[in-house]
């Protein structure tokens, strides 16, 4: 009886429906008041990977759990305070539950929402010049939530678009006790590959 039930739970799992979106864009930059100080937040690129599992659902509104990989390789900080770091680079890893509305139809659009980590890699100097005091990496919790859309295409094959918040602790900008938190709008589009009806 426990084989006929694990056989049963395998076809299951393997009767989902599968998804990988490789997407890139902009995290969009942003303008900051830190204990007083500005603090400019350039744009920088944003690589991104999604692969999602429909859990429950049908065409009409499907579920599906998945997990989010994000990559902004270099942000430029700007602020008269000379201590703070030049730039920044992050990694967002975080799990997430997707919800998408007419999977059958031409265009697919859904929501999103999950929480998990965020990594920072801080510059070795300042905007001064000087050696970076704080640590090289720090890490922190991410929130992420968002909207997207998904346009059919060419059999396995579609197109997709998305807008993402990850809602972090801020980097170590070296001049603040408690920098707060910091959205990290990005904006992407590309490609979202589906497989194993």
């Amino acid at each position: 009886m426990k084989t006929l039930l694990l056989l049963l739970s395998l076809s299951a799992l393997y009767a989902q429906k599968h998804e990988l979106g490789l997407t890139m864009g902009r995290v969009i930059g942003q303008d900051r008041s830190i204990s007083g100080t500005s603090v400019k937040l350039d744009s920088g690129l944003a690589l991104q990977a999604n692969y999602g599992v429909r859990l429950a659902g049908n065409e009409a509104v499907a579920v599906y759990g998945a997990v989010n990989f994000l990559a902004s390789p270099l942000r430029d900080v700007t602020s008269a305070n000379r201590a703070s770091i030049r730039d920044f680079a992050t990694i967002y890893f975080t799990p997430e539950v997707r919800v998408k509305f007419a999977g059958g139809a031409p265009i697919s659009p859904y929501v999103f929402g999950g929480g998990g980590l965020a990594v920072y890699e801080h510059s070795t100097l300042t905007i001064g010049g000087a050696a970076n005091p704080s640590a090289r990496t720090s890490k922190t919790g991410a929130l992420t939530y968002g909207a997207g859309v998904d346009v059919k295409g060419f059999r396995w094959i579609g197109f997709r678009g998305e807008l993402r918040d990850n809602f972090t602790g801020s980097p170590r900008f070296n001049f603040a006790p408690s920098a707060g938190r910091q959205h990290n709008w990005t904006a992407t589009g590309g490609i979202v590959l589906r497989f194993g009806k």
